[in-house]
């Protein structure tokens, strides 16, 4: 799989320990990180565009995996890649989560308020 990816390739994503990270050697370890706590991934793909000159590409996934203890992770899920000369220079996955920190407290107080002042 590695062989798809440049040499100075960019991986971002939240799941990660360090969410960015850049070249073969630090994307390959987080891969083996991710993956020796998984039973199973899956992803089903739901919409794939791309650019004209197929430089770029979004794919939307509804992503199904199993951790090795076994629980269910169901989740949208969506990647944009970039690639040139063939290979991938950046993968960056986006999930439906909030924003984190502050803005993220912020966010559930009003989604929470919003929610008991609809009843």
């Amino acid at each position: 799989m590695m062989s798809l990816f440049a040499d100075d390739a960019v991986v971002i994503d939240p799941h990660f320990p360090t969410p960015q990270m850049q070249g073969k050697a630090a994307i390959r370890e987080a891969f083996r990180g991710a993956m020796s706590g998984m039973r199973s991934f899956g992803y089903t793909i739901v919409n794939y565009c791309e650019s004209e000159n197929g430089q770029c590409a979004a794919v939307e996934t509804a992503t199904h995996h199993v951790l090795i203890q076994g629980m269910k992770r169901n989740f949208p899920q969506v990647f944009i890649f970039e690639v040139a000369d063939g290979h991938i220079t950046r993968l960056q996955a986006y999930e439906p989560y909030g924003p984190p920190g502050i803005m993220g407290a912020f966010l559930f107080v009003a989604r929470l308020t919003h929610r008991f002042l609809r009843k």
